[in-house]
């Protein structure tokens, strides 16, 4: 039976964040408080991805999803890849290592997809593409419900012929790669409610909010434009529970702007404006996977340092509202500030 975003007891699905910050304990613990958890499969071998679910269901019973990478298109032509990691051996250099191997790979997501469909795992979502229709119904099949990440009414629209159950619409405003899959060089960054408004009149499946929802206020705003629930990222990586790392910890917290950027991956992606975005993001080719393969020895170095000024800061553009407090105690705050919102418009100038 699939999956509803209208039936969570709260509407508040905890994004799947690759790279660190999203673990089992921290999709536990929103699960726990009456929203959605998600465990995040990207730049993890199937192994790792089993052992996230094994944890996720040894602390709650509760229902749970997992988050994939769909392939990414044709490999970069190699010039362009050869080009940039010239201009970045001096960061290498800079952290004593040496510059990962650009390889063009598909995240096993073959081997992914059979692992969700052997779990039987209750939500299964798609990021960096839609996958075939074909896939959409053996998912469904066995019980879990396929929610696509979309930015445009036309992505939507794609979504929905491929039969997916819900579409998490992701503004501007978020923070991390965008999840954009149609005309990448003609791509018009919508903010989030202006997506929501125009995907809900097109499409009739439960629509998941996306992007710079940082506190009660935001959530109300998400439900009120159409959304079954809000997503949210950012708002959750200085909880206990998340895996971000001590120097995005500290630079999350401080005021800053952030950026779309390429320097770090070779796809567009919103992150806090460092050294390396400022140095690099000009030259940087649109080339994923190859670049985030290439960066990552550095950006791994860098964490280590505890050196922000290398490492993908991806951050909302809400940011400086996030919170450090335990992830269901800050999801079940979150919820109770909507509600006085709401009911405080009920109440006030929009009364009858």
């Amino acid at each position: 039976m699939s999956l509803d975003p209208y039936t969570l007891e709260l509407p508040v699905i905890g994004a799947p964040m690759a790279g660190g910050p999203s673990t089992p304990a921290l999709a536990a613990a929103v699960s726990q408080a009456g929203g959605l958890g998600f465990i995040a499969a990207g730049y993890k071998t199937p192994e790792a991805v089993a052992g996230d679910i094994a944890a996720y269901r040894a602390a709650t019973g509760r229902p749970f999803g997992v988050n994939l990478f769909a392939p990414t298109g044709r490999p970069a032509e190699a010039g362009v890849i050869a080009d940039y990691a010239a201009r970045l051996r001096p960061e290498a250099d800079r952290y004593d290592v040496a510059l990962g191997e650009p390889r063009h790979d598909d995240d096993h997501y073959r081997a992914k997809l059979a692992l969700i469909e052997r779990e039987r795992v209750p939500v299964a979502s798609f990021t960096f593409g839609c996958p075939a229709a074909e896939t959409v119904a053996g998912l469904q099949a066995r019980g879990t419900s396929v929610w696509v990440t979309v930015t445009s009414v036309a992505e939507a629209e794609v979504a929905l012929a491929a039969g997916a159950d819900g579409l998490i619409t992701q503004g501007a405003e978020a923070g991390g790669h965008r999840g954009f899959f149609i005309d990448d060089d003609q791509h018009e960054n919508l903010g989030l409610l202006v997506l929501l408004q125009l995907v809900s009149r097109r499409v009739p499946v439960p629509l998941i909010a996306a992007g710079g929802i940082m506190d009660g206020p935001g959530l109300a705003a998400t439900l009120c434009a159409g959304a079954a629930a809000a997503q949210l990222g950012t708002a959750l990586m200085l909880t206990p529970e998340a895996g971000t790392s001590p120097a995005q910890r500290e630079a999350l917290a401080a005021a800053g702007p952030t950026r779309l950027t390429r320097a770090f991956s070779g796809r567009t992606a919103r992150g806090l404006v460092n050294r390396f975005m400022q140095e690099h993001d000009a030259y940087a080719p649109r080339a994923y996977p190859e670049i985030h393969h290439l960066t990552t020895p550095v950006r791994a170095a860098a964490r280590q340092a505890g050196d922000a000024g290398a490492i993908n800061l991806w951050a909302g553009q809400g940011h400086e509202l996030a919170r450090s407090q335990p992830a269901g105690e800050l999801v079940r705050e979150l919820v109770d500030e909507a509600r006085s919102v709401i009911r405080g418009l009920a109440r006030g100038r929009l009364a009858d």
